[in-house]
């Protein structure tokens, strides 16, 4: 028999989640033909069979969270390949109460990595329905025990079951606790008075003035476009500014790169922007496309909110946020009027950037964005 394993995906991703199967047991298949879409945490993969033959057995279902080196199909025939498989799995069906090799996904509760339990609490969590890898083992050497198992069924009854992260979810959770322990943030609040903007015949695409005004300011201000390696305590000063976009969507948050946002005229980032976003949209984004930049902006407003602070994404030292434009009452030129007004939020990495160079950068957005056209 051949056991296919799942391929090492690149990007340090070390799983991936069954989104469809496009074979089923006993069908003949071909080289390359395909065989299952997979969900990382950065897009969808379409997975080809690397051989031809008949497919036996598949080893997970739609929904399935699967490792990489983990067996996805087995084919007929041939000579077991210790090369394409991890582990032997007549052994692990062996030893499959010493969690020696795991095949399966986290949903299935006989499946986890690194969960100690004795069999009969695993039948027990099993008839009640209980997931192994969503409790805390009160037993000695860190064993779960019936105890644990009967608490956590009736939690899971009074107050339903709880559903583990995944995808784009489960790496922005990691992203964001990294962030917590390892940035010191610091944000600053303004607004700015966009009113010149409404005197012009042509529309403003509020988001290309937040993109050209973030551009200037990086000119201004270069040590907010900035990667900052805390152990080391080195910056690296970057020239091209690579803009990471916040995109919210129902599986979680997207940050795709919109590159050289100083080099290149905004029709052609507009153009760039709507790709990207078309990307994310239809899960097809590539990978490479939400990595790699230099200051990140948060457009909150276009939902609602009006300060925030955002979160920095290490190395990265600068995030801008922009709360909703709102009409406000301002002073403007000795009297009393009601104008448009774009609340501001840039949140800094106080190790690699000062007050000043902060205070700098945002007086700088906001002396750009309160033009009434951008050069």
């Amino acid at each position: 028999m051949k056991y296919f394993k799942l391929p090492d995906l690149g990007e340090g991703l070390s799983e991936a989640e069954i989104v469809e199967w496009h074979v089923k047991v006993g069908e003949q298949v071909s080289v390359d033909q395909l065989m299952v879409s997979v969900e990382t945490a950065k897009a969808i993969v379409e997975v080809p069979s690397p051989q031809a033959g008949v497919i036996t057995a598949l080893f997970a279902e739609p929904g399935d969270v699967v490792h990489i080196g983990e067996p996805l199909v087995e084919y007929e025939g041939g000579q077991d390949d210790s090369g394409t498989v991890v582990g032997d799995l007549s052994l692990s069906a062996k030893h499959a109460g010493e969690d020696d090799f795991i095949v399966g996904s986290a949903h299935q509760p006989f499946a986890q990595h690194g969960i100690k339990a004795t069999p009969s609490v695993r039948a027990l969590a099993k008839r009640l329905n209980v997931d192994l890898s969503h409790i805390k083992a009160s037993g000695g050497d860190g064993r779960i025990t019936s105890l644990d198992v009967e608490r956590a069924a009736q939690l899971n009854a009074d107050k339903g079951h709880s559903e583990s992260l995944k995808g784009v979810r489960k790496v922005m959770a990691k992203n964001m606790a990294d962030s917590h322990a390892q940035v010191v943030p610091v944000t600053l609040h303004d607004d700015v008075d966009v009113h010149a903007w409404f005197n012009q015949d042509n529309k403003q695409d509020i988001t290309m003035r937040l993109v050209h005004a973030i551009a200037k300011a990086c000119e201004v201000e270069p040590s907010m476009n900035v990667w900052f390696d805390g152990e080391q305590l080195s910056r690296r000063v970057l020239t091209q500014i690579d803009l990471g976009i916040a995109v919210d969507t129902e599986q979680g948050l997207f940050v795709p790169v919109l590159r050289n946002i100083n080099g290149r005229d905004l029709d052609d980032l507009r153009s760039g922007l709507n790709a990207l976003r078309a990307a994310v949209k239809s899960r097809k984004i590539p990978p490479q496309e939400m990595q790699g930049a230099t200051i990140t902006l948060s457009n909150f407003g276009t939902l609602a909110g009006k300060y925030a602070n955002p979160v920095v994404v290490p190395p990265q030292v600068t995030i801008v946020g922009a709360g909703g434009i709102r009409q406000e009452v301002v002073a403007y030129h000795g009297e009393t009027v009601v104008h448009p007004v774009l609340p501001l939020s840039v949140t800094f990495d106080h190790r690699a950037v000062t007050g000043g160079e902060a205070a700098r950068f945002l007086k700088a957005l906001m002396d750009d964005l309160a033009l009434a056209q951008t050069d």
